[in-house]
């Protein structure tokens, strides 16, 4: 289990709290891993009845570490090999087969995989600090956790398109008007919000509560089948000229020329 995760459990609850505030909470493959641990434990124990994901020092998640994301990437860290690598792949396939409850904290940043988790989330609150962004294009690639389907059938094309393809950055207000979040709440009250809708949650009829949930998200093969063509695209897109262009300029901090990229492949 790394530090940067802490995972705790009380009251039927279980935390699971980013603690890497230093790089905006950015996503390694150990995180990834202590992730899905710990939602893969929470399905065989009867102790756990809702998930809760929340942020520090003032920021949700700043999605992958992009350092991280590439060494494992080009080390072909999973069975896709030079796309999405493994303990990211993991982790999002496995969001659409979690049987509990999941409910998101949302202070500050939450970008790429800081967005797409939250639209598997159940309850999802905000501060009005909380910016959700999903860059996938401006690095040449696609949107992955099911996005493509999910994002539609939650805020409607037109606000779905905006956010992934255009990149356009959703402030709580306008995340909460697209159905992305339940409630905005100021900071100071963030967590003790998210922790008692958890609380009330986890005090209901187990399977019924389950059950419920269930026939609401209806099948979940439809957004896992999405998943794998979102990876899919990924492996292609990896190896084009303007993904490398895109990551080059990143880890270089320059604007990209894609232009000059496509030229040049």
């Amino acid at each position: 289990m790394t530090q940067e995760i802490e995972i705790k459990v009380q009251d039927g609850v279980q935390v699971i709290r980013f603690l890497r505030a230093e790089k905006k909470n950015a996503f390694t493959g150990p995180m990834y891993n202590a992730m899905s641990e710990a939602l893969d434990a929470a399905e065989t124990n009867d102790a756990i009845a809702v998930h809760v994901f929340i942020g520090s020092g003032g920021v949700f998640s700043a999605g992958n570490d992009i350092n991280d994301f590439m060494r494992r990437a080009q080390a072909g860290g999973g069975g896709d090999g030079k796309g999405i690598p493994a303990p990211s792949l993991d982790f999002i396939r496995r969001l659409p087969k979690v049987t509990k409850p999941m409910i998101a904290a949302v202070d500050g940043l939450a970008i790429g995989v800081g967005t797409t988790m939250l639209l598997h989330c159940d309850l999802v609150y905000a501060t009005p600090a909380a910016s959700l962004r999903t860059p996938f294009l401006d690095l040449g690639l696609v949107q992955e956790a099911g996005s493509s389907v999910l994002a539609p059938a939650r805020m409607g094309y037109p606000r779905a398109f905006e956010l992934i393809c255009l990149g356009e950055p959703f402030s709580a207000e306008r995340a909460h008007a697209a159905g992305l979040v339940n409630a905005i709440v100021p900071a100071d009250k963030l967590e003790e919000t998210a922790l008692k809708a958890a609380r009330r949650l986890a005090a209901k009829p187990r399977h019924a509560l389950m059950t419920s949930r269930r026939l609401l998200k209806r099948d979940p093969d439809w957004i896992s089948a999405m998943i794998d063509e979102e990876a899919k695209a990924y492996t292609t897109l990896m190896t084009s000229p303007e993904a490398r262009e895109a990551f080059t300029a990143f880890l270089e901090k320059r604007p990209p020329d894609f232009a000059k990229a496509r030229k040049s492949g």
